[in-house]
């Protein structure tokens, strides 16, 4: 049988054209090649879509592929991967085009600032492979389209793309989750490929390849910016302005391959000439797979409404983002369900066709791609997307806010900033303000991103409710809202009126926020994420301070629940000089105090003032937690916050020596699967001897069952329906029943133990228990994201406290759209909970409140739960 499979292999490899000696023309289309261009076997030892060419492999070719052509090649190093590997991209194009490429360059940047170009400008394509590392045939379908477009003698159409326009090959976005993929497939091949779907080279170990190193999903990155392969990236692309954008990627071995036109929902901000492009670059891919006789299909499952994927975030720039979907073998042969088989160079000669294909449509139309763009950019400019500005306080959560700011900057956004005292709009700000104008060329990303709310199509709405209303699945594909003003925990005011400021740089550093004189103590405010890392980078130098539960105010000045104070008694001279070199790093806020009397609240000896150490961290890692849910929470925790986290894996849980840690955190998932009995007990050992325990999302489920809960809260069924278990039926025969009506009929078929409809993703409003220290930083409540089924029942206030919950029916909704049935049911349920067990403390959070690290306004709640618990607990 492995023989068989190995035969049909190679059988197929060699039917098309991708086992040939080394030295001979590798392309996947016949034809003349020149032979001075390397061979990917010349370069690596093995045919393209013979093996799974590696990330040192792919850079080596490149490197090789630039080497042999520089009249036609530039490889371009971008970024550095957390782990170290380099990101390149390689521009291509013909040798008159390649020696006035700083000009072209120049002229595209000019036409992307909304003014008139030169007519230097060629149209720039940007195919871009493989952000998730285990969707591994597009690195060699890139591979592989360099070669042709480099080597091809006889290729008109070649030759008509390098001289029309500018190709940039983007080959491995995610060369980390790359390296983890190979490695994992090459460590449980043998002899011959096994195309069992069920065999270890399909099944990736825990985390996968698809995510970075801090398993982020980087398709999901593009606005937030929180890694170094989208930074790096977003630079790239924003230095080239394509005008044609397009991520290859994989999708479940049983399909066949999707490209644009998009399924809807489309999201608003998208024109209508962009729209009738999709369906020019689709006729292109169509006919080269009709050609072919390769099925595919398009305006199904992927969308265009969310604009953190590569696709929409790069339409929203104006150009024509697309994503492309093959079929993966995840390994190099697959046996599908319907009794055929699936090779790694079918999906490695399919995205090579796209490539081609895509890079034709607009080689054939240049003049159209450029005026498109060049309308689209001017004509935002001018303020066909709007002439109001978006005001953003300084005044609350500043660092945030300057974060946000600056944030907006590095993808082209034009940002004003006022320093001091203004008013504009008829609104007043002490601390200054940052403009964000809707007439700039990147209006439609200003839109998207800072618009309170997004609306969905109306008809794709009725649509939706259609379907659940004949119990169908909902086709949203991600989340619904994503307003980054409400996710930073900051304000966003609309202005009609006239703004003013310096334009902000990206890199410009944050100013810290030195007040107050003094030498017996420095204050640092509860009031932003900046405040957070000050303390924690504080803590990690040794530096002595004490945290309070309640506000306070001295020397005239209010000081929050929350606030940290550093006594100069209790700390050196050189301590307290490193505190304030810190706070210059980050920018933070200090008041300097010159005594320990207040006017009102607690005074520093008072058990309102707990003295704060730095909690050692572990985290809940491999089997039975989301590779998303852990990555993200270690990452705010890590990098934004700075507070280092060891993971332990699940399996190891319940024989580690927890004793050595105040904090456990447990992400979403299922960790009971693999935690076991002998594991919960472990846990509740931990948390009973005085360890804090933080549990998220489904997690909770884990630790809210059975008959002695750590967490005595209950997860909901559907509004409606019954959540007790009805047992079984001893009696022969069903009692008669009468259905009069077709909704009769509904309700009667419907899953009496159903939980609520999945919500896709919405922003919500949640209500702070003003007295517990874990809402610290919160008095006037917060935005949350919700996502997912889980409803919690509330804590019996004799067990412990919803220190958030969620707000009232009417005044839920804070960005996004919401089924009616769950906004309902919703309302006042807890978002945050916390049960003291033993000496120990439980949190749980309803929601994960790292979710792809965009929610900067939820830091100061994840730095309570995790940095201040453990002292409280103490």
């Amino acid at each position: 049988m492995r023989l068989g499979i190995l035969v049909r292999w190679l059988v197929g490899l060699v039917a098309l054209g991708a086992v040939t000696a080394p030295g001979q023309a590798q392309s996947f289309n016949e034809g003349a090649f020149d032979p001075s261009i390397p061979t990917l076997t010349a370069t690596v030892g093995h045919a393209p879509a013979a093996r799974i060419t590696s990330p040192d492999q792919a850079n080596a070719y490149l490197k090789a592929l630039a080497a042999a052509a520089p009249d036609r090649a530039r490889l371009v190093q971008y970024a550095v991967s957390w782990e170290g590997r380099p990101l390149h991209y390689l521009v291509l194009t013909a040798p008159e085009n390649m020696a006035r490429l700083d000009a072209i360059r120049e002229d595209m940047a000019t036409i992307a600032a909304g003014r008139p170009g030169n007519g230097t400008a060629l149209p720039v394509t940007w195919l871009a492979y493989g952000v998730h590392g285990n969707e591994i045939s597009s690195t060699d379908a890139a591979l592989m389209t360099a070669y042709h477009l480099l080597a091809a003698q006889d290729d008109e159409r070649a030759v008509k793309i390098m001289a029309n326009t500018i190709v940039v090959l983007d080959p491995m976005q995610n060369p980390d989750g790359r390296a983890r993929f190979v490695n994992n497939f090459l460590a449980s091949t043998g002899i011959a490929p096994a195309a069992d779907r069920q065999a270890a080279e399909h099944d990736e170990p825990w985390p996968s390849g698809r995510v970075n190193h801090y398993m982020f999903d980087l398709n999901r990155d593009w606005f937030t910016l929180s890694q170094p392969e989208t930074r790096g990236k977003v630079a790239a692309i924003r230095r080239w302005n394509p005008v044609v954008v397009v991520d290859l990627h994989e999708m479940g071995g049983d399909e066949s391959y999707f490209f644009s036109p998009a399924a809807q929902p489309f999201n608003p901000n998208l024109s209508a000439a962009q729209v009738r492009a999709y369906e020019l670059i689709g006729r292109y891919n169509a006919a080269a797979f009709d050609a072919r006789g390769e099925p595919y299909f398009t305006r199904e499952v992927y969308d265009l409404f969310y604009p953190g994927y590569g696709d929409t975030w790069n339409a929203h720039q104006g150009a024509i983002g697309s994503t492309y979907e093959q079929a993966s073998a995840r390994g190099l042969v697959f046996a599908r369900r319907d009794g055929t088989e699936l090779t790694y160079a079918d999906g490695v000669r399919n995205h090579f066709t796209t490539s081609l294909a895509t890079a034709a449509a607009v080689a054939d139309n240049p003049a159209r791609f450029l005026s498109d763009f060049t309308a689209y950019r001017s004509g935002n400019a001018t303020g066909a997307a709007g002439r109001a500005s978006y005001v953003i306080d300084l005044g609350k959560r500043r660092w945030n806010a300057e974060r946000l700011g600056r944030r907006l900057a590095e993808q082209g956004i034009t940002v004003l900033r006022r320093d001091g005292a203004a008013s504009v709009c008829g609104k007043s700000y002490p601390a200054g303000y940052l403009a964000v104008p809707q007439a700039q060329p990147a209006a439609r990303l200003v839109r998207s991103l800072l618009d309170r709310d997004t609306p969905l199509p109306p008809d794709f709405l009725a649509e939706q409710e259609r379907r659940r209303s004949v119990d169908l699945p909902h086709e949203l594909y991600d989340v619904t809202a994503w307003s980054v003003g409400p996710m930073a925990g900051v304000d966003v005011a609309l202005c009609n009126g006239a703004v003013g400021g310096d334009a902000l740089a990206p890199d410009a550093p944050i100013a810290p926020k030195p007040e107050g004189s003094g030498t017996f103590a420095i204050a640092v405010p509860w009031t932003d994420s900046g405040q957070a890392r000050l303390v924690t980078l504080a803590l990690r130098e040794g530096i002595d301070g004490s945290v309070t539960d309640k506000a306070f105010s001295a020397g005239g000045r209010s000081f929050p629940r929350g606030t940290v104070v550093f006594p100069a008694g209790s700390n050196t001279l050189e301590m307290m000089v490193r505190l304030t070199e810190l706070a210059q790093d980050i920018g933070a806020q200090t008041v300097a105090m010159d005594s320990g009397w207040v006017d009102s609240g607690p005074n520093l000896g008072s058990e309102h003032f707990v003295r704060l150490t730095l909690p050692r961290v572990a985290v809940a890692w491999d089997d039975g937690i989301s590779q998303l849910s852990a990555g993200a929470l270690r990452y705010v925790l890590e990098q934004r916050i700075g507070l280092p986290v060891t993971p332990i894996r699940t399996s190891r849980l319940v024989r580690a020596d927890l004793s050595e840690y105040d904090v456990l955190l447990v992400p979403e998932g299922d960790p009971s699967s693999v935690l076991g009995d002998a594991g919960q007990r472990a846990i509740r050992s931990f948390v009973q001897r005085g360890g804090v325990l933080v549990a998220i999302g489904d997690s909770l489920e884990t630790f809210s069952s059975g008959d002695n809960p750590l967490l005595a809260v209950k997860r909901e069924a559907a509004l409606g329906r019954d959540p007790a278990d009805s047992g079984e039926d001893k009696a022969s025969l069903a009692e008669a029943i009468e259905i009069a009506s077709d909704a009769e009929y509904r309700e009667l078929i419907k899953d009496q133990q159903a939980l609520p409809d999945t919500l896709p993703g919405a922003l919500l409003n949640v209500v702070p228990d003003p007295d517990h220290f874990l809402s610290a930083g919160y008095d006037d409540g917060a935005v949350v994201l919700a996502t997912g089924s889980q409803i919690f029942t509330p804590l019996d206030r004799a067990k412990g406290i919803n220190v958030l919950r969620f707000a009232a029916p009417g005044n839920l909704i804070a960005s996004g759209y919401v089924w009616e049935e769950n906004r309902r049911q919703l309302a006042y349920k807890p978002y945050l909970m916390a049960q003291p067990q033993g000496r120990g403390l439980v949190i749980g959070f309803a929601h994960d409140p790292s979710t792809r690290a965009y929610l900067e306004g939820l830091d100061l709640m994840i730095a309570n739960a995790v940095l201040v618990a453990p002292s409280r607990v103490r």
